[in-house]
Protein backbone atom coordinates (compact mmCIF):
# COMPACT_ATOMS: atom_id res chain seq x y z
CA UNK A 1 0.00 0.00 0.00
CA UNK A 2 1.07 3.44 -1.01
CA UNK A 3 -0.37 7.03 -0.20
CA UNK A 4 0.11 10.18 -2.11
CA UNK A 5 -0.91 13.16 -0.44
CA UNK A 6 -1.66 15.58 -3.17
CA UNK A 7 -2.08 19.93 -3.31
CA UNK A 8 -5.16 20.78 -5.66
CA UNK A 9 -4.74 24.48 -4.74
CA UNK A 10 -8.53 25.82 -5.04
CA UNK A 11 -9.60 23.57 -7.92
CA UNK A 12 -8.57 21.73 -11.63
CA UNK A 13 -6.88 25.34 -12.81
CA UNK A 14 -4.69 24.89 -9.98
CA UNK A 15 -3.49 21.59 -10.38
CA UNK A 16 0.23 21.27 -10.81
CA UNK A 17 1.66 19.44 -13.77
CA UNK A 18 3.55 17.72 -11.10
CA UNK A 19 0.31 16.45 -9.35
CA UNK A 20 -1.22 16.18 -12.44
CA UNK A 21 1.50 13.14 -12.92
CA UNK A 22 0.95 11.60 -10.03
CA UNK A 23 -2.43 11.07 -10.20
CA UNK A 24 -1.59 9.07 -13.31
CA UNK A 25 0.42 6.81 -10.77
CA UNK A 26 -2.53 6.11 -8.63
CA UNK A 27 -5.33 3.79 -8.34
CA UNK A 28 -8.24 5.87 -6.88
CA UNK A 29 -8.67 9.02 -4.98
CA UNK A 30 -9.82 8.07 -1.16
CA UNK A 31 -11.85 11.17 0.07
CA UNK A 32 -14.06 12.45 3.04
CA UNK A 33 -17.96 12.93 2.37
CA UNK A 34 -19.13 15.53 4.98
CA UNK A 35 -22.81 15.84 3.50
CA UNK A 36 -25.14 14.64 1.24
CA UNK A 37 -24.49 17.73 -0.78
CA UNK A 38 -20.44 18.09 -0.36
CA UNK A 39 -19.53 21.06 -2.73
CA UNK A 40 -15.77 20.25 -2.00
CA UNK A 41 -15.81 16.26 -2.69
CA UNK A 42 -17.90 17.28 -5.91
CA UNK A 43 -14.34 19.60 -6.95
CA UNK A 44 -12.40 16.65 -5.75
CA UNK A 45 -14.60 14.29 -8.35
CA UNK A 46 -14.19 16.44 -10.98
CA UNK A 47 -10.53 16.36 -10.71
CA UNK A 48 -10.44 12.94 -10.34
CA UNK A 49 -12.55 12.00 -13.29
CA UNK A 50 -10.52 14.20 -15.36
CA UNK A 51 -7.46 12.00 -14.80
CA UNK A 52 -9.67 8.69 -15.15
CA UNK A 53 -9.41 8.11 -11.26
CA UNK A 54 -11.73 5.92 -9.14
CA UNK A 55 -13.77 8.29 -6.34
CA UNK A 56 -13.84 5.90 -2.95
CA UNK A 57 -15.86 8.08 -0.51
CA UNK A 58 -15.63 7.29 3.41
CA UNK A 59 -18.43 9.46 5.48
CA UNK A 60 -16.51 11.61 7.56
CA UNK A 61 -16.55 10.60 11.08
CA UNK A 62 -18.56 13.57 13.43
CA UNK A 63 -16.18 16.21 15.03
CA UNK A 64 -17.29 18.32 18.08
CA UNK A 65 -17.60 21.69 16.40
CA UNK A 66 -19.20 24.26 19.93
CA UNK A 67 -15.99 25.25 20.60
CA UNK A 68 -15.18 22.48 23.00
CA UNK A 69 -12.84 23.36 26.32
CA UNK A 70 -10.12 21.09 24.78
CA UNK A 71 -10.37 22.01 21.54
CA UNK A 72 -6.96 19.67 21.02
CA UNK A 73 -8.21 16.62 22.14
CA UNK A 74 -11.41 17.10 20.05
CA UNK A 75 -9.45 17.08 16.88
CA UNK A 76 -7.01 14.24 18.22
CA UNK A 77 -10.62 12.03 18.64
CA UNK A 78 -11.61 13.08 15.03
CA UNK A 79 -8.64 12.22 13.65
CA UNK A 80 -8.41 9.09 15.60
CA UNK A 81 -11.96 8.46 13.77
CA UNK A 82 -10.48 9.26 10.59
CA UNK A 83 -7.16 6.89 10.60
CA UNK A 84 -9.49 3.69 11.34
CA UNK A 85 -12.21 4.77 8.51
CA UNK A 86 -9.24 5.35 6.35
CA UNK A 87 -7.47 1.99 6.98
CA UNK A 88 -10.32 0.07 6.70
CA UNK A 89 -10.21 1.00 3.08
CA UNK A 90 -6.50 0.49 2.50
CA UNK A 91 -6.45 -2.93 3.94
CA UNK A 92 -9.56 -4.38 1.85
CA UNK A 93 -8.29 -2.29 -1.58
CA UNK A 94 -4.89 -1.90 -1.29
CA UNK A 95 -2.70 -0.26 -3.77
CA UNK A 96 -1.89 3.29 -4.53
CA UNK A 97 -4.64 6.08 -3.19
CA UNK A 98 -4.18 9.82 -3.10
CA UNK A 99 -5.96 12.27 -1.00
CA UNK A 100 -6.73 15.52 -2.93
CA UNK A 101 -5.77 18.25 -0.32
CA UNK A 102 -7.65 21.52 -0.26
CA UNK A 103 -5.15 24.64 -1.14
CA UNK A 104 -1.22 23.09 0.08
CA UNK A 105 -0.91 20.49 2.85
CA UNK A 106 1.18 21.80 5.06
CA UNK A 107 -0.94 24.42 5.78
CA UNK A 108 -4.40 24.14 8.53
CA UNK A 109 -4.80 20.85 7.17
CA UNK A 110 -4.26 17.57 8.85
CA UNK A 111 -4.15 15.15 6.33
CA UNK A 112 -0.73 14.26 6.67
CA UNK A 113 -1.09 13.70 9.98
CA UNK A 114 -3.76 11.45 9.62
CA UNK A 115 -1.51 9.60 7.05
CA UNK A 116 1.21 9.10 9.26
CA UNK A 117 -0.73 7.05 11.97
CA UNK A 118 -1.73 4.50 9.22
CA UNK A 119 1.51 3.46 8.60
CA UNK A 120 2.21 3.10 5.09
CA UNK A 121 4.62 4.59 2.66
CA UNK A 122 3.44 8.03 1.74
CA UNK A 123 5.08 11.08 -0.09
CA UNK A 124 3.66 14.48 -0.44
CA UNK A 125 3.68 17.49 -3.47
CA UNK A 126 2.35 20.99 -2.90
CA UNK A 127 -0.63 23.07 -4.02
CA UNK A 128 -1.33 26.97 -4.16
CA UNK A 129 -2.43 27.90 -0.87
CA UNK A 130 -4.60 29.88 0.08
CA UNK A 131 -2.85 33.18 1.40
CA UNK A 132 -0.93 32.98 -1.87
CA UNK A 133 -3.52 33.36 -4.04
CA UNK A 134 -5.28 36.51 -1.73
CA UNK A 135 -2.49 38.15 -2.10
CA UNK A 136 -2.38 37.94 -6.04
CA UNK A 137 -6.42 38.89 -6.40
CA UNK A 138 -5.77 41.83 -4.12
CA UNK A 139 -2.35 42.48 -6.06
CA UNK A 140 -0.21 42.69 -2.73
CA UNK A 141 2.24 41.52 -0.63
CA UNK A 142 1.89 39.42 2.45
CA UNK A 143 4.06 41.49 4.65
CA UNK A 144 5.62 45.06 5.10
CA UNK A 145 9.03 45.27 3.81
CA UNK A 146 11.60 44.17 6.32
CA UNK A 147 8.62 42.71 8.53
CA UNK A 148 7.17 39.04 9.09
CA UNK A 149 3.37 37.64 8.23
CA UNK A 150 1.97 35.89 10.96
CA UNK A 151 -0.34 33.00 9.97
CA UNK A 152 -3.47 32.31 12.36
CA UNK A 153 -6.55 31.64 12.72
CA UNK A 154 -9.37 33.36 14.19
CA UNK A 155 -9.64 30.89 16.77
CA UNK A 156 -6.12 32.95 17.85
CA UNK A 157 -6.22 36.07 16.92
CA UNK A 158 -7.25 37.91 19.46
CA UNK A 159 -4.94 36.27 21.31
CA UNK A 160 -2.03 37.14 19.18
CA UNK A 161 -3.23 40.98 18.62
CA UNK A 162 -3.04 41.23 22.33
CA UNK A 163 0.85 39.79 22.47
CA UNK A 164 1.88 42.02 19.53
CA UNK A 165 1.25 40.93 16.14
CA UNK A 166 0.86 43.65 13.67
CA UNK A 167 0.28 42.22 10.26
CA UNK A 168 -1.53 38.67 10.41
CA UNK A 169 -2.82 36.27 7.71
CA UNK A 170 -6.01 34.53 8.94
CA UNK A 171 -7.64 30.87 8.35
CA UNK A 172 -11.07 29.23 9.42
CA UNK A 173 -12.84 32.30 10.28
CA UNK A 174 -16.40 31.54 10.78
CA UNK A 175 -17.29 34.21 12.65
CA UNK A 176 -15.77 37.66 10.98
CA UNK A 177 -17.92 39.54 13.50
CA UNK A 178 -16.67 38.09 16.04
CA UNK A 179 -13.19 37.87 14.33
CA UNK A 180 -13.38 41.51 13.62
CA UNK A 181 -15.68 43.26 15.51
CA UNK A 182 -13.24 44.23 18.35
CA UNK A 183 -12.93 48.11 19.11
CA UNK A 184 -8.72 48.12 18.87
CA UNK A 185 -9.10 46.42 15.27
CA UNK A 186 -11.57 49.41 13.83
CA UNK A 187 -8.48 51.73 11.91
CA UNK A 188 -6.80 48.24 10.91
CA UNK A 189 -6.82 47.41 7.13
CA UNK A 190 -7.80 44.03 5.86
CA UNK A 191 -7.76 42.31 2.81
CA UNK A 192 -10.54 39.60 2.21
CA UNK A 193 -11.36 36.73 0.08
CA UNK A 194 -13.93 34.17 0.37
CA UNK A 195 -13.83 30.98 -1.80
CA UNK A 196 -11.23 32.02 -4.11
CA UNK A 197 -10.40 30.41 -7.10
CA UNK A 198 -13.99 29.56 -7.66
CA UNK A 199 -16.99 30.87 -9.60
CA UNK A 200 -18.34 31.97 -5.76
CA UNK A 201 -15.32 33.90 -4.87
CA UNK A 202 -15.78 37.33 -2.53
CA UNK A 203 -13.26 40.18 -2.52
CA UNK A 204 -13.09 43.20 -0.31
CA UNK A 205 -10.65 45.70 1.02
CA UNK A 206 -10.45 48.28 3.46
CA UNK A 207 -10.38 49.56 7.00
CA UNK A 208 -11.97 47.20 8.96
CA UNK A 209 -14.62 49.46 10.69
CA UNK A 210 -15.77 50.72 7.42
CA UNK A 211 -16.24 47.25 5.57
CA UNK A 212 -17.18 44.68 7.92
CA UNK A 213 -20.48 44.80 7.23
CA UNK A 214 -19.58 44.16 3.20
CA UNK A 215 -17.71 41.65 4.16
CA UNK A 216 -20.40 39.28 6.45
CA UNK A 217 -22.52 40.13 3.77
CA UNK A 218 -20.13 38.86 0.56
CA UNK A 219 -19.34 35.94 3.30
CA UNK A 220 -22.84 34.68 3.39
CA UNK A 221 -23.44 35.47 -0.74
CA UNK A 222 -20.14 33.06 -1.09
CA UNK A 223 -21.46 30.24 1.25
CA UNK A 224 -25.29 31.33 -0.79
CA UNK A 225 -23.38 30.21 -3.75
CA UNK A 226 -21.75 27.34 -3.48
CA UNK A 227 -23.39 26.07 -0.40
CA UNK A 228 -19.98 25.78 1.55
CA UNK A 229 -17.48 28.68 2.36
CA UNK A 230 -13.99 29.31 3.34
CA UNK A 231 -12.42 32.60 3.48
CA UNK A 232 -9.33 34.29 4.55
CA UNK A 233 -7.64 37.42 5.43
CA UNK A 234 -4.87 39.88 5.83
CA UNK A 235 -5.18 41.79 8.92
CA UNK A 236 -2.73 45.11 8.88
CA UNK A 237 -2.29 47.75 12.03
CA UNK A 238 -2.09 51.31 10.77
CA UNK A 239 1.43 51.78 11.19
CA UNK A 240 2.61 48.95 9.64
CA UNK A 241 0.42 49.69 6.08
CA UNK A 242 3.55 50.34 4.19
Amino acid sequence: MRVRVLGIGMGPQHVTPEVSAALATVDYVLAAEKSDEDGLLAVRREIADAHGVEVVTVRDPERDRADPADYPAAVRNWHGARVAAYADVLRSRGGTAAFLVWGDPSLFDSTIRVVEQLGVEYDVLPGISAPQLLAARHRTVLHPVGRPVHVTTARRLHDDVAAGQTNLCVMLTGDLDRALGAPRLADWSVWWGANLGTASEELATGVVLDVLPRLVEARARARAAAGWVMDVFLLRAPETVA
